[in-house]
């Protein structure tokens, strides 16, 4: 049975919007953990536009649940992720790149630094996972440097304007689940997915993780973060 991470982001965004010291992400992933999330994640982008790392250093000090931490590969995240000790680091592209968001990291074969960066964070104890669009040949590269997971970036399927281009996008996420299956991958699936669209993935059991933050951030601001988890913990389980 697949888990839940999810991500508080939005709600560290919310708080920059309004410059003021809440909503609070600590608070809002507590709930999440009542909520029954099984981890809670956070990016911290480098120009810090968003989340703190003082907000990631008093989630690892406060949940109950894992920590996921969603970094770029530079030393100076890579140093703070090994000061900080989240159970897992989902590597993304830096900021300034112009597919960060929309498919995930380019991932090369063999990558040099990309290998020695997966190697020291889980030399420190650290899973490491990165987000990949659902294509073939990144998610053979994310096996060739060794990472533990691969995130498969699912953005596209949310953002379909027609049924035949939503039809297009589930095909490229089954194929890369079965292939990252075959490649004894851990497998997290993230990115556009709501209460509605998480129900398609009904039958596709060789995915052990969902991780969303937009849309139950949303639906908690109308019945609250350990209802808006709780309702998407129990959609999960039943797929």
């Amino acid at each position: 049975m697949a888990g839940l991470t999810v991500l508080v982001d939005h709600i560290a965004t919310l708080r920059e919007t309004m410059q003021s010291p809440r909503p609070d992400p600590a608070a809002a992933a507590l709930l999440a953990d009542i909520g029954g999330a099984d981890g809670i994640g956070v990016y911290l982008r480098e120009d810090r536009r968003y989340v703190q790392e003082k907000d990631v250093r008093l989630l690892r000090q406060s949940i109950h649940s894992r920590l996921v931490l969603y970094m770029s590969a530079s030393p100076e995240m890579v140093g703070f992720a090994l000061d900080v000790r989240p159970e897992r680091v989902v590597l993304m592209p830096p900021i300034d790149e112009e597919d960060q968001g929309d498919n995930g990291m380019t991932v090369r074969t063999y990558d040099k630094n990309l290998l020695e960066v997966v190697d020291t964070l889980q030399s420190n104890g650290i899973s490491v996972g990165i987000t990949v669009a659902p294509a073939p040949e990144q998610i053979k590269a994310v096996h060739q440097v060794h990472a533990n997971w691969v995130q498969i970036f699912s953005g596209r399927l949310g953002a379909s304007k027609s049924p035949a281009s939503q039809g297009q996008e589930w095909d490229k996420i089954v194929d890369a689940v079965k292939m990252a299956h075959r490649l004894r991958l851990h497998i997290a699936v993230g990115g556009g997915l709501d209460y509605r669209l998480i129900k398609l993935f009904s039958g596709l059991s060789e995915i052990d993780e969902f991780s969303l933050g937009r849309s139950i951030i949303a639906k908690a601001v109308l019945v609250g973060m350990e209802r808006a988890v709780r309702d998407m913990v129990a959609l999960i389980r039943s797929l």
